[in-house]
């Protein structure tokens, strides 16, 4: 069995994978930046408890993060639950992707673990769409290469900053809305966010499909804020909820 750990900047995920690269759970827990080792692998014990499956099982751990503090006592809770160090996504590793960008070494795990994923399971080009606590939007050419990406606030961020920021804005969910317009203030938001934000995906998909005048290119999203957001744009988009999980186990083939 394969334990695959990705920490992001809200959530910690955590995936396990048989010998045959099935997902046997996903679980999401909060990121939490002040737990120590022992908590760590506490919460990890508790998971698997709550999924009836046996940590005993596990032979080998990949480990993608995007918060520096918490990556010393995930190695270290990891290393003491299995007997060794988990494998980790940065500098040195083998993706088979290449890089087109002024330093790769900037390149975060999760983008990283992302195109490769998508290259393994979809056709190039491909636009590789991530909608965490940021979205993120990579190119990856007909010839298989990264060409580099977009970076911007996610949905979440987006509602935070507009119920901050103003006086009478309340804080709300994100959820789907009732029409392209509100008739109220939450609905106004709800309207607001989903259809502002699938416009903005819908135009970068058309700038990048001009600046990049290959074929016609596979549109994958994966995180979060997607399975709501993806349904409301225009161009053709797949959903793709385990897009990064499988990414670490195709990442862990290829360098154990």
């Amino acid at each position: 069995m394969l334990l695959a750990m990705d920490i992001g900047n809200s959530t910690v995920s955590t995936g396990l994978f048989d010998e045959k690269g099935t997902l046997r759970f996903l679980s999401s827990l909060e990121t939490d930046s002040g737990k120590t080792a022992d908590q760590i692998a506490i919460d990890l014990m508790n998971i698997f408890r709550l999924y009836d499956e046996d940590i005993k099982t596990v032979t080998g751990a990949i480990l993608s993060s995007v918060v520096p503090p918490l990556n010393f006592n995930t190695e270290k809770a990891l290393t003491r639950l299995f007997g060794k160090p988990p494998m980790v996504v940065g500098p040195g590793i083998k993706s088979g992707l290449n890089i087109r960008m002024d330093s790769a070494a900037q390149l975060g795990a999760d983008i990283v673990t992302d195109a490769v994923s998508a290259l393994n399971k979809y056709p190039a080009p491909i636009i590789v769409i991530d909608m965490g606590t940021a979205t993120t939007i990579s190119y990856i050419s007909a010839q298989r290469t990264y060409e580099g990406g977009m970076i911007f606030p996610g949905v979440r961020i987006s509602l935070d900053a507009l119920s901050g920021r103003t006086a009478q804005l309340p804080d709300i969910s994100l959820r789907a809305p009732k029409a392209v317009i509100g008739k109220n203030t939450v609905d106004s938001m709800c309207a607001g966010i989903v259809y502002g934000t699938a416009s903005r995906l819908d135009g970068v998909i058309d700038r990048l499909r001009e600046a990049y005048s290959e074929q016609k290119p596979t549109v994958v999203a994966t995180g979060g804020n997607a399975a709501i957001i993806v349904r409301y744009c225009k161009n053709e988009i797949i959903y793709d909820k385990y897009l990064l999980m499988e990414g670490l186990w195709t990442l862990y083939q290829k360098n154990k």
